[in-house]
């Protein structure tokens, strides 16, 4: 007998062992399998690439309590792992240490440094008590610093470490333009979109009713929701701007809609004549899909009027993005508020490269006319006959300028290669209108997409939303419902009877042996 016990202790033995080296060597080295669709918990190529250039030493004091309780306690973790691949990728040129902010000594100097303390909470013998911690990052480059006060979503940590560091070992932010003087969107209506965008970009109004050329530092122009007409100069400071190698995004409202007075009214901006000859042009139509966002109405129940929430087939919820495109290829849903359908036949015979960004689904059409808004009006699949309707456009190329064969003060005649971006919605992302946080994403992919800044889209968009359900007919519906309900038992009662009638012949078999 000893000597089985001796091999039942030995193996022991070398379990245990073979288990305490993988836990020694899991915590000193990082790596994952990581089976999400994007990549969401790899380095992106982007964040390799630019930690990869630094030209000086970056240093990160990462400042962490230790022992807070779940799930905080899990965020050094997933830090470190991070920081470590980073590290890794910078051939030396990053370190990082963590620091414990103990004593009021450590807490003021985690302050100092500009990370903030949160309060969590702790069960402790059987007690809820709160407890103050520091979840923080700092990032040291020459004789600059930079903050993360709290790291919390740990989703969006590899955007916020590289756009960090990114705005550190900047030289100085590119200048992104907006115009205004024709009732544009004002930034007070979208200010999370700004916010989203001023830590990279510095964000300057542009007038053009001053009659002055846009100026030259200007990297990126937007032109948002304006409501009234464009004069010819504003229309030729926008063309020369072009020509000369700039940008532009026009996102667009072809209606004024307005859902309590139940009306759309058409907007003429001038801006027509300007984008057909860039090979693009906004639709007089509105978009309708059953793939939706909901209203909240009022409606009659009994002797009581109550809110409810109905679809709304004029307020589409996008879920079809060009998968070649970095500007959108990792967005997952964004929710549009009246969206016209863009046109883009023309850019072909002008030698330029149009790249449809985002489409409608499946079912969905367009109502044209006279534009009443009925939220109550019952759609049949006969009101929604297209599928894929285009919302928003990429073009590409060397745009020809509008005034080359009209006014002879046209500067330039024809702009290096550059890039129009033409969407037929200017309200996707208001503060009032955001249904989706792809909504706030999008803007930003924009900004850095016109910039030339496109690393930054490919690591924020891992920060994503859940898709939204494939609309399906009704009896599809139903077949996937009753499925549901009927193939687990299915399937184990089958499993049951398959082993059972396996028994069985086993047990046959020893029998016939017998």
């Amino acid at each position: 007998m000893r000597p089985h016990r001796t091999q039942t202790l030995l193996r022991f033995l070398i379990i245990a062992g073979i288990l305490v080296l993988v836990n020694f060597i899991s915590v000193r080295l990082f790596g994952r399998l990581d089976l999400t669709a994007q990549g969401v918990y790899t380095l992106s190529d982007a964040s390799k690439k630019l930690v990869g250039s630094l030209d000086d030493r970056v240093t990160v004091k990462a400042y962490f309590t230790e022992d807070l309780p779940a799930p905080y306690n899990s965020n050094r973790r997933v830090t470190l792992d991070l920081l470590n691949e980073y590290k890794a990728y910078s051939g030396g040129n990053l370190t990082f240490e963590f620091l414990n902010p103990e004593g009021e000594k450590g807490e003021q100097e985690a302050q100092q440094q500009g990370v903030a303390p949160v309060q969590v909470q702790v069960i402790k013998e059987d007690r809820l008590e709160v407890k103050r911690g520091f979840m923080g990052l700092v990032m040291l480059y020459e004789d600059k610093k930079e903050a993360i006060p709290v790291v919390q979503n740990l989703r969006s940590l590899e955007y916020d470490v590289s756009s960090t560091l990114k705005r550190l070992t900047a030289k100085a932010k590119k200048k992104i333009g907006y115009t205004t003087g024709h009732q544009e969107a004002e930034p007070a209506s979208f200010r999370q979109a700004m916010q989203a965008v001023s830590a990279q970009y510095d964000l300057v109004p542009v007038d053009l009713s001053s009659n002055q050329p846009v100026s030259g530092d200007i990297a990126a122009l937007l032109v948002i929701a304006p409501q009234r007409k464009f004069a010819d100069s504003a229309t030729y400071q926008l063309d020369q701007y072009l020509m000369h190698g700039g940008s532009i995004a026009f996102l667009l409202n072809r209606y004024d809609a307005n859902l309590q007075a139940r009306f759309a009214q058409e907007i003429q901006t001038g801006l027509d004549n300007l984008l057909a000859n860039y090979g693009v042009r906004v639709n007089a139509d509105l978009v309708r899909d059953a793939q939706c966002a909901p209203v909240t109405v009022m409606q009659q129940q009994g002797f009581f009027r109550v809110q409810s929430q109905i679809p709304f087939p004029l307020l589409p919820n996008a879920s079809n993005f060009n998968p070649e495109n970095v500007l959108v290829k990792d967005l997952e849903n964004v929710f549009f508020y009246f969206v016209s359908s863009v046109d883009t036949t023309l850019a072909a015979e002008k030698g330029l490269k149009a790249d449809v960004l985002i489409r409608s689904s499946k079912q969905s059409g367009r109502q044209t006319g006279f534009m009443l808004i009925d939220p109550f009006q019952k759609l049949t699949p006969a009101d929604l006959p297209e599928q894929h309707i285009p919302l928003a456009v990429a073009v590409e190329g060397s745009f020809q300028s509008f005034y080359a064969d009209k006014l002879p003060r046209a500067e330039t005649s024809a702009s290096p290669p550059t890039k129009i971006l033409l969407f037929g919605d200017g309200d996707f992302m208001k503060d009032e209108m955001l249904g989706s946080r792809d909504n706030l994403n999008l803007f930003a992919n924009i900004v850095d997409y016109l910039a030339d800044d496109e690393g930054l889209i490919t690591i924020r968009s891992k920060d994503v939303t859940q898709p939204p359900l494939e609309q399906v007919t009704d009896g599809t519906r139903r077949l996937l419902k009753y499925a549901n309900v009927a193939l687990p038992p299915l399937l184990v009662v089958t499993y049951g009877l398959f082993r059972w009638r396996r028994r069985r012949a086993f047990k046959r078999a020893l029998e016939s042996q017998a």
